[in-house]
């Protein structure tokens, strides 16, 4: 299979050189190969979709209802994006998902007190929304 390319819109791109596509669901879908596999952070369940998909349920500007859950989802999706094109996404695209993003640079390797610098930095300067949100990702293992 293939992952994304490194000028695909929305690809943070890890140290690792996997890159995984982060999305906002009120945009439209981009233009240009399909995901293999999303992560949708959501307060509800998700319309089906023609990919594999899983949903975690995270409220808008909150934190995963069940961390442990939200984790195993973020190490599936980092050991994905190795060779599919994976993508996370939440409402908006910034918060939820930059969170999820910059767990997924801990597991690639960035310190947790690093990471959301990292994701602002090559993914969206506001990604990360909250402070518990920041908090989240700092405390984040790769355990």
């Amino acid at each position: 299979m293939t992952t994304w390319t490194a000028g695909d819109p929305g690809v943070l791109e890890l140290p690792s050189g996997r890159r995984v596509r982060g999305r906002g669901l009120r945009h439209p879908l981009p233009a240009g190969p399909e995901p293999h596999f999303v992560v949708y952070l959501l307060g509800r369940r998700p319309a089906p979709v023609a990919w594999d998909a899983r949903w975690v349920r995270w409220p808008d500007f909150r934190l995963p209802r069940d961390p442990a859950d939200a984790a195993e989802a973020f190490r599936h999706a980092w050991e994905r994006s190795a060779d599919e094109r994976v993508e996370i996404a939440c409402g908006g695209g910034r918060g939820r998902t930059g969170t999820a993003l910059a767990c997924l640079a801990v597991l690639d390797g960035v310190s947790g007190a690093d990471a959301v610098a990292f994701v602002r930095g090559r993914y969206h300067r506001r990604a990360v929304e909250t402070p518990a949100q920041r908090r989240y990702v700092e405390r984040f293992s790769t355990d």
